[in-house]
């Protein structure tokens, strides 16, 4: 008996060990199996992240290959191509020719193109893209902003298909625009490129008497003679400028007048057949810069610094002396003429009162100036 009582319980220790080597498999599987799942889990999880970044990475290439691809371009083009036309002028030393862009203003369709285009002409026609020719009235000019006015005599109206003009406020350096013109007689031709600075001024002797046409957009768009007068388009086939002048012998360096200043003149142009709101300061000057401060021993190496006062203007009257820095007006900052000018242009109007900053010595003075109004430029 006592041989079978061991022998049964070695039996019974050894069912209990079996049973614990199964129970410990099945927990040991279940906590595998179970870390196999959350691993497949995550794996998911990070495949639908990348592909989610991947996804959104290629819906953004495409949207700036659509922006910038050739086929954008034409359809601006296309749209755009039959409002920009061929302006040709007789003069006492023959034909000259330029570009121009139909506007409507108020249901009166107008071409807009530059007073240089048509200065001193004794007949101007105007060419659609049709091939269909016209005689042209000039209905305004302004010498000082460059810009002028037509009216087109017996055209019917399915030729005219105006562009829109939208404001030159929101231009900064590096936007795209395309210009469009006749550059050399090469009828429709295109450039493109991007606002490469704001703010220029450039002088027009022959048009302006020594005054220079201030807040000019400068452009890397290719312009040759012929462009003049053509429009400025932003990549939504709207003006914001007019093209206007080059540098001689320059790549990449063309003006355009901001679209700013054609809707703040043409009502002036059409109705009055001028525009006289440019003001005036009375002065001539140079800019500033740390070499001239050196020798005039002013800490002040920025600004306009006056070398004449014109006796009698609004400055001789309101005290400015010559070798005063003009520093600011209006609380603006002037870095230098181009500034000044460019302020002057675009903010104020003959009449008004500004505050002009200058430096005089160690010292700064607030001086109140009335604005003149320019003398008319030469006939």
């Amino acid at each position: 008996m006592a041989e079978h009582r061991v022998g049964s319980s070695s039996s019974f220790l050894i069912l209990i060990f079996v049973a614990g080597l199964i129970v410990g498999g099945i927990v040991s599987s279940y906590i595998f199996l179970r870390k196999i799942n959350n691993l497949e889990y995550e794996i998911s999880n990070l495949e639908n992240q990348v592909s989610q970044i991947s996804g959104n990475q290629t819906i953004y290439n495409q949207t700036l290959t659509i922006y910038q691809n050739a086929t954008a371009l034409s359809e601006i083009y296309a749209r755009v191509k039959d409002s920009v036309v061929l302006i040709r002028g007789v003069t006492s030393g023959g034909i000259v020719q330029g570009s121009g862009f139909i506007y409507n203003f108020s249901g009166s369709m107008v071409v807009v193109t530059n007073n240089h285009v048509v200065h001193g002409t004794t007949s101007v026609s105007v060419t659609f893209s049709d091939g269909n020719g016209y005689a042209a009235v000039v209905n305004g000019t302004d010498p000082y902003a460059d810009l002028a006015v037509l009216s087109v005599v017996g055209a019917p109206k399915d030729e005219f298909k105006p562009l829109e003009i939208v404001s030159s406020s929101a231009l900064e350096v590096g936007n795209p625009v395309l210009a469009i013109g006749n550059p050399y007689g090469l009828v429709g031709s295109m450039t493109t490129g991007v606002i490469s600075a704001l703010g220029r001024t450039i002088s027009e002797e022959e048009f302006t008497g020594g005054f220079t046409v201030a807040n000019i957009i400068q452009t890397s768009a290719p312009i040759n003679p012929g462009n003049s007068g053509g429009p400025l388009l932003n990549f939504d086939g709207k003006v914001v400028g007019i093209t206007t002048a080059i540098v001689a012998d320059s790549q990449g360096l063309g003006f355009a007048v901001p679209s700013n200043t054609i809707s703040k003149e043409i009502f002036g142009l059409i109705k009055f057949g001028t525009y006289d709101g440019h003001s005036y300061l009375g002065v001539r000057g140079t800019d500033m810069d740390y070499e001239t401060a050196q020798k005039m021993h002013m800490n002040v190496t920025y600004g306009w610094r006056v070398s004449e006062v014109v006796t009698g203007g609004p400055s001789a009257n309101a005290g400015v002396l010559v070798d005063d820095v003009i520093v600011a007006i209006n609380g603006a900052r002037v870095r230098n003429g181009d500034e000044m000018s460019s302020y002057l242009e675009e903010k104020t109007l003959p009449g008004e009162t500004a505050i002009v900053r200058v430096a005089r010595g160690n010292q700064v003075l607030d001086l109140s100036v009335v604005l003149g109004k320019r003398p008319p430029p030469p006939a």
